[in-house]
């Protein structure tokens, strides 16, 4: 789960990390209220759930600046939030369609004299998180990685102790770091850490962290993003979800407790487990096709699920095929076999099925699916059902 620049910047406050001052808009006029509020000069900045704001361009709009711009007179605020909030803002993240700006943060702008970039993640190499930090901030930090490697420093943290004092002042030193700036960047990574261990972060980062030419530490920027499986521990948390920024058929699937992604190909693809949606994703790639969507139904998928999942795949008018491969360990073939013969009765598709079954009761299954006598195709094995779902999408 993905959560807004503001939102982020609320948590590391709370865990004590120094943040500019800003005020949330939702229209030019409360945009300019925050704006008289501040007393400029201040920073817009469109709230997308998407990176690259600074060098993207809003649609159609013949602005000349992306989601991020310094502004210095009310008049320009005016403006600059009339196309915020009337374009969508389009970046390397968002496709080619841009997001709608419905909130801008107003930020009293900052003087920078240096910026850092700090982030925590996920080491899986050693199982631990670990922060990253780079001397090099305010620029894509993966570009830096593979340029420059060395540049970036890694710290391990502890998941039962955290980040202690010793580790983030040592790091604040070898950044670059000196006299009173050292505690101030020290308290900020340590309120990183926090963040990402309490809440059940997939990913938390600063980028960037800057330092004022009065030599004051700031959080300018920062982005987190949270472990799904983890949200039933932290309400507070779920309640931060901007729906309106979320792909209506993930939020959908999401409900209906499957895990599902839209990509860009024409074979919609039903699956048991996430390993084996990975490898039908790659063998119908391998094949010539191209996968509309990654879809886990789970273990124990029932016929709800199912029929919600094909309700789900169809709605996409770029499937031309599905191909449904189920492997039955938990979920057996004749219970899926039986929930698919209900969804097809249901959601009377248009499109070409082809069903792959495999596993616990796979003859009864099959059985149950030639006996219902509907318009699919069934397949022996994944590689079998690859190549007739390719050739029906074509």
């Amino acid at each position: 789960m993905k959560i807004h620049e503001y939102q982020a910047k609320e948590l590391l406050a709370a865990a004590g990390a120094v943040v500019p001052r800003g005020i949330v808009a939702t229209s030019v006029n409360e945009v300019l209220a925050a704006f008289d509020r501040l007393g400029g000069p201040v920073v817009l900045k469109a709230q997308v759930h998407a990176g690259g704001r600074g060098k993207g361009r809003f649609k159609n709009s013949g602005a000349d600046f992306g989601g991020v711009k310094f502004i210095k007179t009310r008049d320009d605020c005016a403006k600059v939030a009339d196309v915020m909030f009337k374009f969508p803002l389009v970046t390397k993240q968002t496709g080619a369609d841009g997001q709608k700006v419905s909130k801008v943060l107003v930020q009293e702008a900052a003087d920078i004299a240096r910026e850092i970039y700090v982030g925590v993640v996920l080491d899986r190499t050693i199982g631990m998180p670990i922060m990253m930090a780079c001397a090099e901030g305010g620029v894509e930090i993966e570009e830096v990685a593979a340029r420059t490697p060395e540049k970036i420093l890694k710290v391990p943290i502890s998941p039962e102790n955290g980040m202690q004092s010793f580790q983030a002042r040592r790091l604040a030193f070898d950044l670059g770091f000196t006299g009173a700036q050292v505690a101030q960047a020290e308290k900020i990574m340590l309120a990183l850490a926090k963040v990402f261990l309490d809440k059940d972060c997939s990913l938390a980062e600063i980028n960037p962290l800057v330092v004022s030419p009065k030599g004051e530490v700031i959080v300018l920027d920062a982005k987190i993003t949270f472990d799904d499986n983890a949200l039933f521990r932290h309400p507070d948390i779920e309640k931060l979800l901007d729906e309106s920024e979320e792909n209506p058929a993930e939020l959908r699937a999401s409900r209906a407790g499957l895990s599902f992604i839209t990509l860009t190909g024409n074979i919609g693809c039903l699956v048991n487990g996430a390993g084996l949606a990975m490898s039908t994703m790659d063998i119908i790639k391998y094949h010539g096709g191209e996968p509309a969507n990654f879809l886990d139904v789970g273990g124990g998928a029932n016929k709800e699920q199912v029929t919600e999942a094909l309700r789900i795949l169809l709605s996409d008018p770029s499937v031309k095929a599905v191909l449904i491969n189920i492997f039955g360990g938990i979920m057996k073939c004749d219970i899926i076999a039986n929930a698919v013969v209900a969804a097809f009765k249901e959601v009377k598709p248009k499109v070409p099925f082809v069903v792959r079954l495999e596993g616990t009761n796979v003859a009864d299954g099959r059985r149950i699916l030639q006996e219902a006598g509907l318009n699919l195709t069934t397949a022996t094995d994944l590689t079998d059902a690859a190549k007739k779902v390719v050739a029906a999408a074509k």
